[in-house]
């Protein structure tokens, strides 16, 4: 549990190095078996985490704010 709290406490960008160091120590291929399975797990999660994140900026970005302050929906194509 506090090792789930401390993966959604990091920025995307955290989440992505600490990926990318996992992909590399697994991309080596010196890897016990058991210890492969756990980075993998670690990886999975990681990955969850930056997908969430993206998810979330995502939707985010699909809305603008009118002009009295209010969000609504982002059309791109009705601008053109």
């Amino acid at each position: 549990m506090e090792q789930e709290n401390k993966e959604n406490s990091l920025s995307f960008e955290e989440a992505m190095l600490e990926l990318e160091k996992i992909v590399e120590k697994l991309e080596k291929g010196d890897v016990p078996l058991e210890k492969a399975i756990t980075y993998y797990q670690e990886g999975m999660k990681l990955s969850k985490v930056c997908s969430d994140k993206l998810t979330d900026v995502q939707k985010k970005m699909t809305q603008i704010m009118n002009d009295q302050g209010q969000l609504e929906a982002f059309d791109v194509q009705g601008d053109e």
